[in-house]
């Protein structure tokens, strides 16, 4: 299979799917980083070549884990890392924001060094700094543009009043903001804007961090350091609740004799009407990966998509637990 070619609003061509590489170096468990590498190689043997990382991803430690593979293929390798979400090496729980133009021309620096690069493909603002102006951020972003050291610019988490208002000062090529059957916050105003402006939707988390697939049922039943276990959709009672939620998903699986991811992926790339569409699944496994292209050739007729319309509105609990880390308060 090849994939098909999508333009990322005025930005780069890439493969209609991209690859989250984060749970390759954190937050889903311990890795394999041999089969990670063969990853790396068999999606871009695929026609995959969006690479989606950020310098807050292990501490950094997944720039410098894709660095060798974005080298050996720099001319094929679209390479997106954001910034904007810090951590504290005295606090592994602290998340803070940071938007000022001091930090953003920072980060960039600290992001092409360790990717060993001159030059990032696509650089998003990770979250919104709420104390400093979007403006201030975007025209630091566009500077580094300017100087040759970026190519395109995203965000990521935004209303769309905040994506018109970043817009106006540089052409924004991508907005990548969760999105999937279970949740569709992003349909309010970002969705809207996206389409009026001509910016490409990347949707993270497309598969609710392997609750889609039925990968697990229960937060109760990943590892202690597995950080979905921190996610109210997937604990609990919601999580009970949420299970059933995936029949409709099951029911168009057997109609197409295709999987549960797959299914959620084809939502996705129906939603598509005037609006460029590339998710990033994530994943650390060939396997999962060809199962996931499966999804970019799925197509959903009228019925399916009548069917999995209401799922959204019946998912218990919120997104995250934290949903500053959102920009639902901002709506």
């Amino acid at each position: 299979m090849t994939l098909r070619q999508v333009q990322l609003g005025s930005g780069p061509v890439v493969g209609a799917q991209g690859l989250g590489c984060m749970g390759m170096s954190e937050f889903y468990g311990p890795t394999d980083q041999d089969e990670a590498r063969r990853t790396l190689e068999h999606a871009l043997a695929r026609g995959v070549t969006l690479f989606d990382t950020a310098d807050i991803y292990g501490s950094g430690a997944n720039e410098e884990f894709l660095a060798p593979f974005v080298n050996a293929n720099r001319e094929q390798v679209v390479l997106a890392t954001k910034f904007g979400l810090v951590r504290k090496a005295e606090d592994p729980n602290y998340r803070g924001f940071r938007g000022d133009a001091a930090y953003v021309r920072a980060a960039a620096e600290a992001s092409l060094r360790r990717l060993d690069i001159d030059v990032i493909d696509l650089y998003y603002m990770h979250r919104r700094d709420v104390t400093v102006p979007i403006e201030e951020t975007v025209g630091a972003m566009a500077e580094l543009v300017a100087e040759g050291k970026v190519r395109h610019l995203g965000l990521s988490e935004v209303t769309g009043a905040e994506l018109r208002a970043a817009h106006a000062v540089h052409p924004i090529a991508a907005l990548q903001s969760e999105w999937s059957v279970f949740n569709r916050d992003v349909e309010n105003t970002a969705v809207p804007a996206a389409k009026e402006l001509g910016v490409a939707l990347v949707p993270y988390s497309p598969l609710g961090r392997g609750f889609l697939t039925g990968a697990f049922a229960n937060t109760a039943e990943l590892s202690d350091g597995d950080f979905r276990r921190n996610f109210p959709q997937y604990s609990g009672e919601n999580a009970a609740s949420n299970a059933e939620l995936l029949a409709p998903l099951r029911e168009v699986a057997q109609r197409h004799d295709a999987t549960l991811a797959q299914v959620a992926l084809a939502w996705l790339y129906a939603q598509q009407d005037g609006l460029a569409v590339v998710p990033i699944p994530g994943t650390r496994r060939r396997t999962r990966l060809d199962e996931n292209l499966g999804g970019a050739d799925l197509a959903l007729t009228a019925a399916d998509l009548e069917l999995l319309e209401p799922i959204s509105a019946k998912v218990a609990g919120t997104r995250y637990a934290d949903m500053s880390f959102t920009s639902a308060g901002r709506e």
